[in-house]
Parts: C-alpha cells; sequence; structure tokens
C-alpha cells in the first residue's frame, strides 16, 4: 500500500511497528508524552479509543498532509482494565486472575489524515487454560512482560501453553488489528 504523503506511527510497540512493516507500508515512529490517564467512569471498553486519539493528536500537526496512526491494546477482565503490571507481583496477580478465565483484549486504533479522523475498536475474546504457579513464574522471569496490558504477549511462551481458546482476531491481541486497520488505511490511498 502506497501513500503520496508521510505516514506515522504514533507508537514505540515493537509489536505495532512489526505488524505495520508486514503490511507493507512505509511509515515513520514519531511519539511525544501523552498523559495515559482517563475519566474513573470511563467505560472499559472505550478507553483504547480515547487513549489512541490522545497519542495521535500529540503527534499530529494539522498544517500537515501526512497520516498519523495511534493504537492502545486493554485487556479486561469482569469489566475492569488489567494494564501493564509494575512488577513482577502484580504480572503474577494478572495472570493468576485470567488463569482458567475468559477476558477480553480490545485495541483502539485512531488514524487521522489533516482534518479527517478515523476512530474503531477491535474486541478478541481470549481463553486462558488453567495456569499453574510455576508456569506463571517462569514466564514472568523469562519474559519480563512489564510492558504489555494483561502481563502477557499472545505470540510468547505463555500464550503457547496457556491460550486456549480466541475469537476474534490474533493480531488484535498482538497489539494491532492489522485486518481492519488494512481495510480502513484504503480509504486514503
Amino acid at each position: 500500500m502506497n501513500f503520496n504523503f508521510p505516514v506515522f506511527l504514533a507508537s514505540n510497540s515493537p509489536r505495532r511497528q512489526e505488524l505495520l512493516s508486514s503490511l507493507g507500508i512505509r511509515f515513520e515512529v514519531r511519539t511525544a508524552a501523552v498523559d495515559e490517564t482517563y475519566p474513573s467512569d470511563f467505560d472499559p471498553f472505550e478507553v483504547p479509543m480515547f487513549l489512541a486519539r490522545k497519542k495521535v493528536e500529540a503527534v499530529s500537526d494539522s498544517n500537515s498532509k501526512s497520516l498519523v496512526i495511534g493504537a492502545d491494546t486493554v485487556v479486561i477482565l469482569n469489566h475492569q482494565i488489567l494494564g501493564k503490571p509494575k512488577n513482577h507481583d502484580q504480572a503474577a496477580e494478572f495472570l493468576s486472575r485470567l488463569s482458567g478465565r475468559d477476558h477480553q483484549v480490545v485495541t483502539g486504533v485512531c488514524i487521522k489524515y489533516h482534518d479527517t479522523l478515523s476512530l474503531f475498536k477491535e474486541i478478541t475474546q481470549v481463553t486462558f487454560g488453567e495456569l499453574s504457579r510455576s508456569d506463571i513464574d517462569h514466564y514472568i522471569t523469562s519474559c519480563q512482560p512489564f510492558d504489555k496490558a494483561g502481563a502477557y504477549g499472545i505470540q510468547e511462551w505463555i500464550g503457547m501453553i496457556g491460550v486456549s481458546k480466541i475469537e476474534g482476531s490474533y493480531y488484535n491481541v498482538v497489539g494491532l488489528p492489522v485486518h481492519r486497520l488494512y481495510q480502513e488505511l484504503r480509504k486514503f490511498t
């Protein structure tokens, strides 16, 4: 997919960068410090779109003829967001809570081109089998999932041994719903 204008990804996530590159899109990473807080009464399923938009608005220039893509992913268990764990203990707590249960992974995406804004979310249902404490500790020690929502990466060891079923986009769980994103980006070519 070729664009006649610059494309920027408002994310430092190596997973998002790899997925966007795999679509054959040439882009540059452009990020800015963003306050990732949100109103406490916000519907958790709307939070990723809210944060994706904040990321895009922090780096976009309204006078520029460039396209900016931003995304944010959250893990939701029982209508509660499990964010990025602060340490080993919190990662273990998150994974223990996810063990043997269903949860939702929601990625919000914002695309801005000049004055046009496209905002959407993708929801994937993920089911974990039972995880032992030794499996959880091994994963946290070996993979350091402190930059991952819900304390796990589906593409890593814990996903291979723990995820028993998904309904929806696998790539959404990795961090970018590439199928839907590609469809949306075609509108700008």
